[in-house]
């Protein structure tokens, strides 16, 4: 058993790490600021080649694994972007692997390689406003009219619907009442066409920089070309993209986590208070210390999950498990740097206030704590379903 990374995966470390180095904390502090989405950083990645890490080379991707994927988001977030950095491009990463795995070799050509390349972007649209997690009770329609769909609903949250030109989309085919078990959903991937889609910013705590919206879909019409594989069966081929996402962005709390601990250790170096470094009282160092513990915990579940994916082995388990402990780690980290700071900790030019406000974004989504406690009780400890 090798806990250490190969010479390929350092190199990919050290070039993201190199990729992002323009791309620093007062960059990341102005976009927080402006809030404009970061073009910038996601060309040099789309130039680079790096969008499509976890694509099929066949389409211009790099063929690696999410193991690979996890390393280079992680890689992102604790160079400083943290969760902005990471979202610009999380979607790439995930995103569209049903298409990988459902699509046609047509839809592969048409879509993957323009989102590898930078030059289109896509949000998921999925969440709905009246069911939350309950997916299989969405009210999203879209009714086939001869060789179209017609789609009116509603979705929520849905990041980067601000800047994308395309939108992959869990609708239902089938009346709720209709519907046998899972099926009655059918997955798109299609244009979004803005004469039919309105798009509705959320104002948020934090990550300001990755918009985050409601979508309201009225009469918008979807090729069926555009729909990936079998009418009725897009929840079976979403649920291959969630473990993947659960994985990444564990990693990239851990490395919001390592950004934000970071810079607390340094301070706690720099600080002079009573003639000595704060880092010297144990007050300080113990929390820092504990947090490095639970990160590199975290840290290993998260790896242990990406393994076990990239092995065609269920990682059902430890993808949940790994995307509670890294959401945890992360958050005391980041509260943690913020102690450590004291007053200035609160002030914006230290960077930890916005640490922190982006560690909650882990926290909450894509699934909260609680449904992922309920997950591990049912189906690993083999408990009674509890809702």
């Amino acid at each position: 058993m090798d806990f250490l990374l190969s010479e390929d995966q350092e190199q990919i470390r050290s070039a993201i790490e190199k990729l992002c180095s323009p791309f620093d904390d007062e960059y990341w502090a102005a976009r927080d600021r402006d809030g404009a989405f970061p073009d910038d950083f996601h060309r040099a990645l789309g130039e680079a080649g790096w969008l499509g890490i976890a694509m099929p080379e066949a389409y211009g991707g790099a063929g690696l694994g999410i193991t690979e994927a996890a390393l280079m988001m992680q890689t992102i977030a604790a160079t400083g972007a943290g969760l902005s950095g990471a979202s610009a491009v999380h979607m790439n990463i995930f995103g569209l692997h049903p298409v990988v795995v459902f699509g046609t070799d047509e839809q592969k050509q048409r879509w993957l390689p323009p989102l590898i390349q930078g030059r289109q972007k896509a949000c998921f649209a999925v969440t709905e406003p009246n069911t939350g997690l309950n997916t299989l009770k969405l009210k999203t329609r879209a009714v086939r009219e001869g060789d179209h769909y017609v789609v009116t609903g509603q979705k929520v949250w849905i990041s980067t619907a601000q800047v994308a030109d395309k939108m992959l989309l869990l609708a239902r085919t089938t009346p709720v009442e209709e519907a046998q078990g899972t099926d009655g959903l059918s997955l798109f991937y299609t244009d979004l066409d803005r004469r039919y889609v309105e798009v509705r910013e959320i104002e948020k705590m934090g990550r300001k920089a990755v918009d985050s919206n409601q979508v309201f879909i009225d009469g918008l019409r979807i090729p069926v070309e555009d729909r990936i594989g079998e009418e009725g069966k897009g929840f079976s081929y979403i649920l291959h993209g969630l473990n993947p996402e659960r994985i990444l962005i564990a990693s990239e709390a851990v490395g919001l986590g390592k950004a934000a601990l970071r810079r607390a250790a340094q301070y706690a170096k720099e600080r002079i208070v009573f003639d000595r470094p704060i880092g010297q009282n144990q007050g300080i160092q113990h929390p820092l210390a504990k947090s490095w513990m639970e990160l590199e915990a975290a840290n290993l579940m998260v790896f242990k999950a990406a393994s076990f994916y990239d092995g065609g082995r269920s990682c059902a388990a430890e993808a949940n498990a790994a995307k509670y402990l890294a959401a945890e780690a992360c958050f005391h980290a980041c509260e943690n740097a913020i102690f450590t700071h004291g007053g200035m900790g609160y002030a914006k030019e230290y960077h930890v206030e916005r640490y922190l406000r982006e560690s909650w974004i882990p926290r909450l989504a894509p699934v909260s704590p609680q449904l992922i406690l309920c997950f591990i009780a049912e189906k690993v400890l083999g408990l009674a379903k509890s809702y």
